[in-house]
C-alpha cells in the first residue's frame, strides 16, 4: 500500500462535497431514555469528488487519476477547500496559529496539529500532509527563519536545537488530506456530444 506525494486537481476537488464522518453507537433503553458511546476516538473524512467534474476534460483527468493510483490501492493528496490551513479558510496562515509543542530541553521533533473547539470542548487533529512552503515557525511568537525542518510526508518539524523549557511551539501552514478512492470502479456515462459524467467518485480518509 503505497502513497502517492501527489495532489488531486484542485479544479476538480474545488466542487466536490463532503466532511468529517464520525461513528456512534446508541442504545435506546426500555425507559427511553438512550446510552450513547463513541467507537472512533478521531473522526474520518468522506468526500465525493464527482460535483467537481464539469467538462469532459475533466472526467478524462479524473479517469487517468484513477487509474494512475490502481483504483483503491494507492492513496494521494486532497485539498479540502472548506478546511485545509492552520486557520479559518479566508484567512491567512500565521506564525501563532497552533501550538504544536512546549519546550523541555532535550525534545526536537514535534508533529503538527489543528485545534477545534467548541466552548469548552477541543478535538485535536493530527496533520500529517502539510504544503511545501507553506509552514512557519514560531518559538515563543518569534519567528524562525531558519534552524528547522519540517517533513511533508508526515508533518513532523525538527527543530536544530532543542527549545529550552517552557518554550511554546507553534506553526501555521496549509495541508492536504491524506485519502484513496473508496471504490474500484468507475461508472462513466457518455453521451452523444461527448460530455461525460460520473454519479459518484467516493474518496475516504487515510489514517496514518
Amino acid at each position: 500500500m503505497a502513497f502517492h506525494e501527489v495532489r488531486f486537481p484542485d479544479n476538480i476537488s474545488r466542487g466536490a462535497r463532503g466532511g468529517p464522518e464520525r461513528r456512534t453507537q446508541i442504545v435506546e433503553l426500555a425507559s427511553g431514555d438512550e446510552e450513547r458511546n463513541a467507537s472512533w476516538a478521531n473522526s474520518r473524512r468522506r468526500y465525493d469528488v464527482a460535483y467537481g467534474i464539469r467538462r469532459a476534460d475533466d472526467l478524462a483527468a479524473v479517469v487517468a487519476f484513477f487509474e494512475a493510483r490502481n483504483g483503491r490501492l494507492h492513496g494521494f493528496r486532497f485539498k479540502d477547500w472548506g478546511d485545509h490551513k492552520s486557520c479559518l479558510p479566508s484567512g491567512t496562515p500565521s506564525l501563532t496559529d497552533q501550538s504544536i509543542g512546549t519546550g523541555d530541553g532535550a525534545t526536537t521533533a514535534f508533529q503538527l496539529v489543528k485545534r477545534y473547539a467548541s466552548g469548552s470542548q477541543i478535538w485535536t487533529r493530527t496533520i500529517t500532509k502539510p504544503v511545501a512552503g507553506t509552514v512557519r515557525v514560531a518559538l515563543d511568537g518569534a519567528e524562525q527563519s531558519g534552524g528547522w525542518s519540517v517533513d511533508t510526508t508526515t508533518g513532523i518539524v525538527t527543530l536544530d536545537s532543542a527549545p529550552a523549557e517552557g518554550v511554546t511551539i507553534t506553526a501555521g501552514f496549509a495541508f492536504d488530506v491524506p485519502v484513496r478512492f473508496d471504490t474500484d470502479a468507475l461508472d462513466v456515462t457518455l453521451d452523444l456530444e461527448r460530455l461525460g459524467s460520473i454519479t459518484s467518485i467516493p474518496l475516504l480518509e487515510l489514517r496514518r
